[in-house]
């Protein structure tokens, strides 16, 4: 019996961000960044691999270390940083990994004979007279790197950082002579520059005026192929969304397409950011297909900061056009259909969180206050804690999941704990008439109540549970009957 996949994807414990999806044989690999539960900074920790059997996405097994950092030349460290990779299949059969290390702004390469084998430095993407890409004059900011080999064969590296000139002006550096997405054709042996890079897609400095604007390119470039069209995905300047832009061709004239997702359903429904369903900050993944079905992967957030991110997944659609209509966050991104309307489900699925004052982004210099509910989990120990769940649920808060396959009357029992005095409302709207108002009193312990949804509810349905009442409380689970 296949199991149910849920968002995020992996076990709760685990925090990997910027994932590129890759199928190699039987199964789909996730190659991506590595946060530590309540980081302090981005990509602290060394590379792990997780797959899927291509026909069960609701099993993940843990292929284990797949790269330390301190393989790196540059690392000098632990403080240092592993941000976003991307692997491929290179022409000569082995598997290659590229990223750029802790911002130094050049590309690193590691190769092995399996996916998810011990990978070992490889060398550094360099132009023919050996001057690393990102260290001669022209070059652009080497980021956030996409590898991609197309049907001849022919090698094309995809990358760059484009944040607002201010950024670098803190900085007293100067604006990158390229400050946008491009690309850069390799030689065979996967390192050494065939073709000088060129600009794809402006960033922000370079978009007014052009149909990239206010989608312009900021980082996280990944390329895919289906049919003759070429589909760069990247994440704008607006952060929380990943967009894509197309093209006949791997290296020129693509045009803007359209958002694919965004972490807080924002452009959805014509909803800005002030009205987001979910607490937003940065994204980054690609699009994969399984078995005749595309998906797209990005990334939440967690712990009231940008620091500890999870992975995510929702199905999409290539319609005959090339166009990607956007697609909203769910609780059951990669399962075959909507989740059983029978079962005991954890908190941490919610697709929509919400206070009464609504959600933020996760930013630097954004302050977080008292009335926000967060994902969090109990200890720092990875395995030993499953108990990832929903803090800080005050008067007004919602946690809401999508989507269910419902059949009631029915029986449901919700799992909280906290000093709160109140109720939690459970409905299939947002500010909705609750089918079931369960009250609840102050608890230390992880405590179960039940009650009976009387209401007749049948078919696919999201489910939204509100806290409405004095002080706090937390949400583990619940589990219809």
């Amino acid at each position: 019996m296949k199991t149910q996949a849920f968002n995020p994807y992996l076990p709760s414990y685990e925090y990997i961000p910027d994932a590129e999806p890759r199928v190699f044989g039987d199964r789909v690999y996730i190659y991506g960044s590595h946060d530590r539960f309540n980081g302090k900074g981005f990509c602290e920790l060394n590379y792990v691999c997780w797959s899927a059997p291509l026909d069960d996405l609701g099993s993940w097994r843990y292929e284990g270390e797949i790269y330390n950092k301190f393989q790196e030349p540059l690392c000098d460290g632990d403080h240092r940083a592993l941000p976003a990779p991307d692997a491929i299949q290179g022409p000569d059969g082995r598997y290659y990994l590229y990223y750029a290390f802790d911002y130094f702004g050049v590309i690193s390469v590691a190769v092995c004979d399996t996916p998810a084998g011990k990978y070992q430095f490889y060398g550094y993407v360099h132009h023919s007279d050996g001057t690393l890409l990102g260290r001669k004059e022209g070059d652009g900011t080497q980021f956030d790197p996409g590898i991609f080999v197309d049907d001849d064969g022919r090698v094309y590296l995809y990358s760059g950082f484009a944040p607002r000139r201010s950024f670098w002006e803190q900085l007293s550096l100067p604006v990158p002579a390229m400050s946008g997405g491009m690309v850069t054709e390799l030689m065979p042996d996967m390192l050494t520059v065939k073709n000088g890079s060129r600009m794809l897609i402006p960033g922000v400095e370079d978009g007014s005026g052009t149909e990239f604007e206010g989608h312009e390119f900021f980082e996280a470039s990944s390329m895919r192929k289906t049919g003759e069209r070429y589909y760069l995905i990247y994440s704008s300047i607006k952060s929380h969304e990943l967009c894509y832009a197309v093209s006949a061709y791997p290296d020129r004239d693509f045009s803007y397409g359209g958002t694919i997702v965004s972490n807080g359903d924002v452009g959805l429904d014509d909803r800005d950011e002030e009205e987001a369903l979910n607490y937003t900050g940065n994204t980054h993944g690609s699009l994969v297909e399984i078995n005749g079905q595309w998906y797209v992967f990005y990334h939440r957030q967690t712990n009231r900061h940008m620091y500890s991110r999870q992975g995510c997944a929702e199905k999409i659609r290539i319609l005959a056009d090339g166009s990607i209509p956007q697609v909203e966050m769910t609780s059951c991104g990669l399962n075959a259909g909507p989740l059983q309307g029978r079962e005991k489900y954890e908190a941490r699925i919610a697709c929509n969180l919400l206070s009464r004052e609504g959600s933020l982004q996760y930013a630097e210099g954004i302050s977080v206050s008292e009335v926000h509910p967060y994902f969090t989990q109990d200890g720092e120990d990875r395995e030993n804690h499953p108990d990832q769940h929903i803090a800080n649920m005050t008067d007004g808060s919602i946690a809401g999941f999508k989507y269910f396959d419902l059949d009631f009357p029915a029986r449901i029992g919700i799992r909280y704990r906290g000093k709160g005095t109140g109720a939690f409302c459970v409905s299939t709207d947002i500010g909705g008439v609750p089918l079931v108002r369960i009250e609840v009193n102050p608890a230390e312990a992880w405590t179960e109540l039940w009650a009976e949804i009387t209401a007749e509810v049948k078919g696919v349905y999201p489910l939204y549970i509100e806290y409405q009442g004095e002080g706090a409380v937390d949400l583990i689970g619940f589990e219809i009957q």
